[in-house]
This record gives structure tokens, sequence and C-alpha cells, in this order.
């Protein structure tokens, strides 16, 4: 006599997260470099930009070795970037998953999610390897300043994800306007520049970005002689709040008929 095993509804949840987590592993390393080209790719261009920023600073900025520097600021942005892109088309991806009452599209954005975690991960031990090979101090201040920091611009990077990708159900163009959103972003966060490197009066039109204060909050979260001039972790908390509570109003209110059309 088959035995039927009744499941709560948290149960079913967390069996189709960890189902959809699976695929992404399988499609994501499913080519030949697979997680090596995640890890060569981001490691070679803090290489190349911190041996051209180097040469202007001469291998120190602002109290932080170069090669640090420019590690946290590309970490980051590629984070929010990859994150962001993924979550925002995993509901257009798994849109045939949905016909399943179990499947819903908040679980493929967070299993997408956990997929750029898990990769993002790997990168970070990399660097700290060749860090260490090079005789790179790893140095860090305030380690739960810097994971708190990261997780907000991991959070905000999935809940803009997940409201991009109800929109892009509704207007298929939306996908053209986030890549002319997503291109500046390189320029504006602080990624190869600090804060400091500009005028002061010009600090108001680039604090606006909340990537740019969680890069240059980490960096102080590492050395401290930093700094967090222009800088704030309430504008930064608060903006990854208002955003989480926009995104889900989006999703609770429009996914049923965002996945029918």
């Amino acid at each position: 006599m088959t035995t039927v095993i009744k499941r709560n509804k948290w149960e079913i949840w967390r069996d189709v997260i960890f189902a959809l987590f699976a695929r992404e592993i399988r499609t994501g390393f499913s080519d030949k470099l697979g997680l090596s080209w995640a890890l060569v790719n981001p490691i070679a261009f803090i290489f190349v930009l911190s041996f051209i920023r180097g040469r202007m600073d001469g291998g120190d900025t602002h109290g932080v070795p170069t090669f640090v520097f420019m590690a946290y600021g590309l970490i980051f942005i590629q984070t929010f970037l990859n994150t962001f892109t993924t979550c925002s088309g995993s509901i257009k991806k798994n849109k045939a998953l949905f016909a399943f009452r179990q499947v819903q599209p908040i679980s493929a954005v967070i299993a997408a999610a956990m997929f750029e975690v898990l990769v993002k991960i790997f990168v970070i031990i990399g660097i700290f390897i060749v860090m260490y090979f090079l005789g790179i101090e790893i140095n860090i201040d305030n380690p739960l300043l810097m994971m708190f920091c990261i997780f907000l611009l991991w959070w905000f990077s999935v809940m803009m994800g997940l409201m991009f990708g109800i929109l892009i159900l509704y207007v298929p163009e939306v996908n053209k306007l986030m890549n002319l959103f997503t291109r500046p972003l390189f320029f504006i966060s602080a990624t190869f520049f600090s804060l400091q490197d500009f005028p002061r009066e010009y600090w108001a039109y680039l604090n606006w970005n909340p990537i740019l204060h969680a890069i240059e909050l980490t960096r102080y979260a590492a050395y401290h002689a930093y700094g967090t001039d222009g800088v704030s972790l309430t504008f930064l908390s608060l903006t990854v709040l208002v955003t989480t509570f926009l995104a889900l109003s989006i999703y609770y209110t429009n996914w049923r008929q965002a996945i029918s059309r």
C-alpha cells in the first residue's frame, strides 16, 4: 500500500526552490568552461584595472592597497549587475513551470539569487587566494559591517530583479531600458574611482546611488583609515527597505496577471 506523505506549504516551497536552484546550477555550469570562467573573468579584470590604477597612485588608493580597492569595487558592481539581470530574467525563463501550482515566480527569483551567491563565494575565495600568493595582507577591520553591506547590496539587486521581472512580462521593451540603466553604473558607483577623488561640490550628483554607498562602506569596513566621508549606512538601509516594499507590493498585486500574459 502506497504511503502518502503530507507536506505543509513551507516544505513544498523549500523543495521547489531547491529544485529550481539545482536546475540553475546545471544550466549555469553546463558549458566547458563552467565555474572556471566565472572565477577567471573577474580576477583577470581586477588585475588589469589594478595595474592601470596602480600606475596612477603608486599602488595605494586612499590608504587601501590598489588591488584590494579595485577588488571590492568590481566584486560589488558585478554582484549587483549579475544578480539583477539573472533575477529579472528568471521569471520569463521559467514561465512554463508556473503551470504547476506549486511553482511561483518568486521561487524562481530566489533560486536565481542563490545561484549568484554561490558563484560569488567561489570568486571571493579565488581572489583571497590570489591575494595570499601576491603577499597582499587580507585585512578586515569590521567584518560585521562588511557582511551587512554585502547582504544589503545583494538583497537590493534581488528586489530590483523581482520588480523588473514582473514589469518585463507586461512591457517587454523594459528589457532595453534595463541595459540603458545598468551601463553607466560601472562609472558612477565608485568602482574605479573613490568618491574622494571628486570635488565635494559634485558629491550630491553621485550620492543618490546606493551601490556607491555599499562599495565605499565595504572599503571602510576593510580599512578604517579609508573613512566614510559622503556615504551613509542609514541611506543604504532605507533605500533597500523602500525598494523591498515596492518590489513585494508590485509582485503581490500583479504576479498572477503577469504570468498569464
